[in-house]
């Protein structure tokens, strides 16, 4: 069963490289040079923000970026956590572990990939995380193909590691807090023995208080996992079969961001690195509807058909 999840999400802020920086002031230098630099000069046109298309109250991103210091993805609304906190090794978060690679098993043939790594020690670890930081999705579907790993990448087996696909709010201490997870524990973790899928509705981070049931299934390989938070209660489902629901105080009370995460509950052994991945083919929402696992690939077909990279008409916070 899923143990508290944070005890600190700090998040890390972007900063201008000296590159980046000195490219702003060049044109700052370069617009006060075209108006006279008077202190009456006309402030310099303003391009109006690019009007949002596709379907109203739909996210959809299959991660077709370059790399994580591509632009658009903090265009997009995403960022790769390095802040501090848990859940995990305290503190090991990096954005080393984010990549978007090619693969041939995926739809549309890029994935984001989730890298975590460990010798068994502290320092020896790096986990990660990418979340949204629109902190606006409540209610409606949430879906994502996730490829699951039973084994390492490379190394030993046996780490406690949990794969997982979540909304949550953007605090823990919120009076209002939500968090709807799917976690995978191919090796199981907190005394209990994986594989497992752990689907769990929170109430409340500290103290715990949650809902949540258990399949005690081998899961490697391509899912499409789905939540559906509508009319007061929450269903999970995977590859369109629905595992468990959720209901009175178990279903969200406020807006949350979206998160993936690939981390270690504890260091079991030394025993030399090891590396295990994670990927996600594509993430979809759609706003204050249940939408059925077929309408969804429906839909996510059709955008990879139009040749559709990023959709987002979601409403901001």
């Amino acid at each position: 069963m899923s143990q508290p999840r944070r005890t600190s999400r700090r998040r890390a802020w972007a900063v201008l490289t000296l590159p980046a920086l000195l490219c702003v002031l060049a044109a700052c230098s370069a617009g006060s040079a075209a108006s006279g630099g008077g202190a009456d000069a006309a402030p310099p046109a303003q391009e109006a923000p690019p009007t949002p298309s596709g379907p109203p109250g739909t996210l959809f991103d299959n991660f077709h970026y370059s790399g994580a210091d591509d632009p658009a993805l903090a265009d997009h609304g995403w960022e790769i956590r390095t802040g501090g906190g848990g859940p995990g090794i305290k503190d090991t978060w990096s954005a080393d572990g984010a990549g978007f690679p090619s693969d041939t098993t995926a739809q549309g043939g890029r994935v984001l990939r989730l890298r975590s790594t460990t010798d068994g020690t502290e320092q020896g670890t790096r986990q990660v995380e990418v979340q949204t930081t629109g902190k606006n999705f409540f209610t409606g579907t949430f879906a994502a193909r996730v490829h699951f790993g039973d084994e390492p990448t490379s190394g030993r087996d046996g780490d406690h590691v949990v794969q997982t696909f979540f909304p949550i709010s953007p605090a823990d201490s919120s009076e209002n807090y939500s968090e709807l997870d799917f976690e995978y524990l191919p090796n199981g973790g907190w005394g209990s023995v994986g594989p497992q899928l752990d689907n769990v509705s929170w109430y409340k981070a500290d103290p715990p208080d949650r809902v949540h049931s258990t399949l005690k299934r081998r899961l490697a390989g391509w899912h499409t996992l789905m939540i559906t938070a509508m009319d007061g209660k929450v269903t999970y489902s995977l590859d369109g079969e629905k595992l468990f629901t959720s209901s009175g105080k178990y279903v969200p009370r406020e807006k949350m961001d979206i998160h993936f995460s690939n981390w270690f509950i504890d260091l079991p052994f030394t025993g030399g690195p090891r590396t295990w991945d994670v990927k996600v083919n594509w993430v979809y929402h759609k706003v204050d509807e249940a939408v059925s696992p077929a309408d969804v690939q429906k839909t996510v077909d059709g955008f990879y058909s139009a040749g559709t990279d990023y959709v987002n008409t979601v409403p901001k916070a």
